[in-house]
């Protein structure tokens, strides 16, 4: 299972290059597991915490089984509109390459839009029990064809208490499907409907649960534009000098495209991925053991068995896919009780994934500044003055005492010394700096902030208030980025193209008991 390969799996070659265009190098151990056996028809159960890529798990197997026919051909049940959407986007990458029509439907969104899109044709429907159930009842959703059903989230579902629509649903499909369950937890109620509607010879696939901490380990988060992502980086070296880090890239073609641009920088660099030699592999490691080079960057699987001591950083140039694989990186860094730094990179797109990161591993990240060019310089120029303090200590300075005589006789003494300092940092500052600052981006780039007059008082909660706005605006709940209650009011970080539609919408309509006002906030308001 260690060197399992996604080729290895017995998915088709559309499938492959999909995965392979997406930067997945090999499958998770929930993947590796249970796309074989859902592949070969059984039914199935696939226990894994959140984070360990079950999308791709259920999803690879029903794409690479699926037969079109002129009906639904599979059905994914989710707990959220958030995690239908999620598992939607997933599956349009996965299915790049496939003639397959992918519909998300949920509350909080157009039922008539939803309607006209089944009214087309349609091979994979992604939805909560609720919507899907009231478009069954509108006699739009036909299920009699379906090959496969998935409960994504199945413990979830039932905390939310979606059982009885959720059984609602499966008596509308044939006896003759595939059923795929995937729950973090196996709770009695969720063995008891496996038992029910499940094959007699269905599998069931547990993957052992992994530490999720990173407690000694800081974190920050850089919240940077994909155009601007390299002068980024360029500035957080420069600024923090690290003496050796790993920079972690999705894709082989990312490791190799990283070290070109960072050698030409004069960075001190070498990549390894799994298309290099591994004698390649192995002389480059070596230089990065001995400390001959600064920085390795690597692929997730090229760094598997990269046990360096004094890793003092690990850099993800490019977000990880899963949560597992975040933590797997990042422990490179902070062993044997050392303090260590993890830097993360992240675009308006990964923001998501940071989400879950946070969520899973319940670690403190911190959003990190980037640094001006001022303040690099001033570091610099802080660390040299330091190190000709030490050179002065260590009086081994001499044989260049009769160089130190000339100039000084020929040239003004802080000219010559700031004419030196110069020719060195010239070296050292890497980037050709155009602007002292690089504005970052983040989540809420663009965002509205808008005041709510409802707050802990009237027993307000995020998802309450989520839920009244999606619904009420009939906008997704993923464009509700930022979310603060206070005692009498709230602030709510809405995308820009949607925030005149919740004021219209939402306005003077009662949310438990009290009718809401809204407006711009203005930075006044506190």
């Amino acid at each position: 299972m260690e060197n399992l390969k996604f080729e290895n799996l017995g998915l088709k070659q559309s499938l492959l290059q999909a995965i392979n265009d997406l930067g997945y190098e090999e499958p998770s151990q929930i993947q590796a597991k249970s796309i074989p056996l859902a592949s070969e028809g059984f039914d199935l159960i696939g226990q894994a915490q959140t984070g360990t890529g079950k999308t791709a798990a259920f999803g690879l197997s029903i794409l690479n089984n699926l037969e079109k026919t002129n009906g639904i051909a599979s059905i994914i049940l989710t707990p959220t509109r958030e995690l239908a959407i999620q598992v939607f986007e997933e599956l349009k990458k996965l299915s790049k390459y496939e003639k397959v029509n992918v519909l998300p439907v949920y509350g909080g969104d157009s039922i008539q839009k939803q309607i006209r899109a089944l009214k087309s044709h349609v091979d994979i429907v992604v939805g909560t029990p609720g919507r899907v159930l009231d478009l069954i009842k509108r006699r739009v959703l036909h299920l009699d064809k379906v090959q496969f059903l998935v409960l994504d989230e199945a413990d979830e579902m039932l905390n939310m208490g979606f059982i009885d629509d959720i059984e609602s649903v499966i008596k509308e499909l044939p006896e003759e499907r595939q059923t795929l369950l995937f729950s973090a937890t196996m709770p009695p109620q969720i063995k008891k409907l496996a038992n029910k509607y499940m094959k007699k010879d269905s599998k069931h696939v547990e993957i052992k649960k992994v530490a999720m901490t990173v407690s000694k380990i800081k974190q920050v988060a850089f919240f940077v534009n994909h155009k601007n992502k390299f002068e980024a980086l360029c500035r957080v070296l420069d600024f923090d000098s690290p003496e050796i880090a790993i920079i972690f890239c999705k894709t082989k073609r990312g490791v190799d495209e990283l070290v070109q641009n960072m050698q030409e920088k004069n960075y001190v660099v070498e990549g390894m991925h799994g298309d290099m030699s591994q004698m390649h592999r192995t002389k480059t490691l070596k230089r990065f053991k001995e400390g001959a080079l600064n920085f390795l960057v690597a692929t997730d699987v090229a760094a598997r068995g990269i046990d360096v001591d004094g890793v003092t950083h690990v850099i993800n140039y490019d977000l990880t896919q899963d949560v597992e694989s975040y933590v797997h990186r990042i422990g490179r860094t902070g062993r044997a009780n050392r303090e260590g730094t993890a830097y993360s990179f992240v675009t308006p797109r990964e923001n998501s994934m940071l989400r879950d990161i946070k969520r899973v591993t319940k670690a403190e990240i911190i959003k990190g500044e980037l640094p001006t060019v001022k303040e690099i310089l001033n570091k610099k120029l802080d660390d040299k003055f330091f190190q000709i303090q030490e050179t002065l200590n260590k009086k081994d300075y001499k044989k260049y005492l009769p160089l130190a005589i000339n100039i000084l006789d020929n040239f003004e003494p802080v000219e010559a010394i700031s004419a030196l300092l110069k020719m060195e940092f010239d070296k050292e500052m890497s980037f050709e700096y155009t602007n002292d600052s690089l504005k970052s981006a983040s989540a809420e780039d663009g965002d509205i902030r808008l005041f709510f007059s409802i707050g802990k008082r009237d027993n307000l909660t995020k998802k309450l208030l989520i839920n009244f706005i999606a619904d009420r605006a009939r906008v997704k709940g993923s464009k509700v980025n930022k979310i603060d209650i206070l005692e009498n009011f709230s602030f709510v970080s809405v995308e820009k193209d949607i925030h005149k539609k919740v004021i219209d919408k939402c306005s003077g309509i009662k949310l438990n008991g009290r009718r809401v006002n809204i407006e711009v906030a203005t930075k006044k308001r506190k």
